[in-house]
């Protein structure tokens, strides 16, 4: 029975992280954004889970976290879900290389991720209605919002380390309470 409680902490925590994110992403850096473009704070949330807790984690964060940006924005339904997926899974692929509080691996995939997610929107939404000013979108989107993405991802890869870190203590606490028994 713990077991499942704490599974189910864990899933609420990540929907609760992702929800939040979610709303900062859309509510307050939607409202200052800096050079025109805003960070990408669900792709810091699904990069980090991605390689803090392996592919599994990823994929399913950010199955959640592109669903949620699909229902609300009224794009190609599923697109979202699809492009979080695989950038949960390439930065699960990373866990075994993950050093706690070193920051350069984790701020180059979250940089490397919003880079991917920026071409993959570009192919969807422009390529496709022969919309070819790449370089235009390149150098006026992307690497602005990479840069702007990869600078809030600093406060949120913390923020998740530290909820990760707790939620595996009450997971330790809980199982050590148990085996005294």
């Amino acid at each position: 029975m713990s077991d499942i409680k704490q599974y189910i902490r864990r899933i609420l925590i990540i929907a609760l992280v992702i929800y939040v994110s979610f709303q900062l992403q859309v509510s307050i850096f939607g409202q200052i954004p800096l050079g025109g473009v805003t960070p990408n704070v669900l792709i810091a949330v699904v990069s980090t889970y991605g390689f803090m807790k392996g592919r599994r984690y990823g994929i399913v964060t950010g199955f959640f976290a592109g669903l949620l940006l699909d229902i609300f924005s009224g794009g190609i339904f599923g697109m979202y879900a699809l492009i979080y997926m695989y950038i949960g899974f390439l930065n699960g692929l990373f866990r075994k290389q993950l050093f706690g509080d070193d920051l350069r691996l984790p701020m180059i995939l979250i940089g490397a991720s919003d880079f991917i997610y920026g071409l993959a929107t570009f192919l969807f939404l422009f390529a496709i209605r022969s919309q070819y000013d790449f370089y235009f979108y390149l150098m006026n989107i992307i690497l602005p919002e990479v840069v702007y993405t990869i600078l809030v991802s600093i406060f949120v890869y913390y923020i998740i380390l530290h909820i990760n870190n707790w939620v595996e203590k009450l997971e330790k606490k809980g199982s050590d309470r148990i085996g005294n028994y």
